[in-house]
């Protein structure tokens, strides 16, 4: 007989479960915190100049051919710039890079005081990420509040193999160190 781990037991009796439709959105945002994701910032050349937006919805599609997405808010006011737009790159930040993740959020100074290139594709390039995709916008599709924006990559570049990535989880920033296998 297969036991669970009294950890397990006790997880498991401190379970709740619900609907998200009718539960107050803040106990789906929770439930949703329990999966840790890396943390990215995505640019693009705006009309007015350089856009930067922290996202945490980033994700791979395809490997063949090479496609990823991230999910802008709809009420964002840099929604519409980013599903409009021709190209962008997602920058995966590194584990010590939180200063430069708060800059890009609601309100942050964004590119203010930052040394920042331009990319092949003509979008800001944030210098010293963990990772970078350059891709070229290759669908917009609805996805409720938010949009699902999937890009052809274009371009990679990797930072160095003890690049660790800034995380997200449970409402709060912290790194993840790879152990020992």
């Amino acid at each position: 007989m297969n036991r669970l781990p009294p950890e397990t037991l006790d997880r498991l009796a401190d379970a709740i479960s619900f609907h998200p439709d009718t539960e107050p959105g803040r106990q789906f945002r929770q439930a949703l915190g329990r999966f840790a994701t890396g943390v990215t910032i995505v640019t693009v050349a705006g009309p007015k100049g350089p856009v930067g937006m922290t996202v945490n919805s980033f994700t791979s599609v395809s490997l063949d051919p090479a496609l990823v997405l991230w999910c802008p808010a709809r009420s964002s006011s840099r929604h519409d710039i980013f599903a409009e737009a021709r190209a962008w790159s997602i920058h995966v930040l590194g584990a010590e890079q939180l200063d430069i993740c708060l800059r890009f959020t609601r309100g942050g100074p964004q590119f203010e005081g930052l040394e920042l290139g331009e990319t092949a594709l003509g979008t800001p390039l944030i210098p010293g990420v963990a990772a970078r995709f350059d891709c070229h916008a290759h669908a917009v599709h609805d996805g409720g509040d938010h949009s699902i924006l999937v890009g052809r990559v274009a371009q990679v570049t990797v930072g160095g193999p003890d690049d660790h990535p800034l995380v997200f989880a449970a409402g709060r920033f912290g790194a993840f160190q790879p152990g020992e296998g």
